[in-house]
């Protein structure tokens, strides 16, 4: 299975700041534990957008839940992630969640 390249704005956002993290982010998150063979792009995305739900991480979901859709994932899809993540992971942290994803989904309509 062939992977496309991954970006991330971590150059644009932090570059001069902390280079050694930009490097990491772009050369072993991106470069290689995103093409790891094991699962596809859209499985990682899926996985992804649920530990930033349930670590509350709403500064990265923004980001993880484009990526997710250029994955392969559908708005109501990642929606529905959500809403069953509120019972595992807690109803506040999947509130915050779903609002951040409001704001995404109607920012590109």
């Amino acid at each position: 299975m062939k992977h496309r390249r991954i970006t991330s704005n971590a150059r644009e956002t932090m570059g001069e700041w902390a280079p050694a993290f930009v490097q990491y982010s772009e050369e072993v998150l991106f470069g290689d534990v995103w093409r790891r063979e094991e699962l596809s792009l859209r499985d990682r995305s899926l996985v992804t957008v649920a530990a930033l739900v349930a670590g509350e991480h709403t500064n990265q979901l923004p980001y993880h839940l484009n990526l997710a859709k250029e994955n392969g994932l559908t708005e109501d899809e990642l929606i529905e992630a959500v809403t069953h993540l509120a019972f595992y992971v807690g109803w506040p942290k999947a509130a915050s969640a779903i609002q951040v994803a409001k704001q995404v989904f109607e920012k590109e309509c």
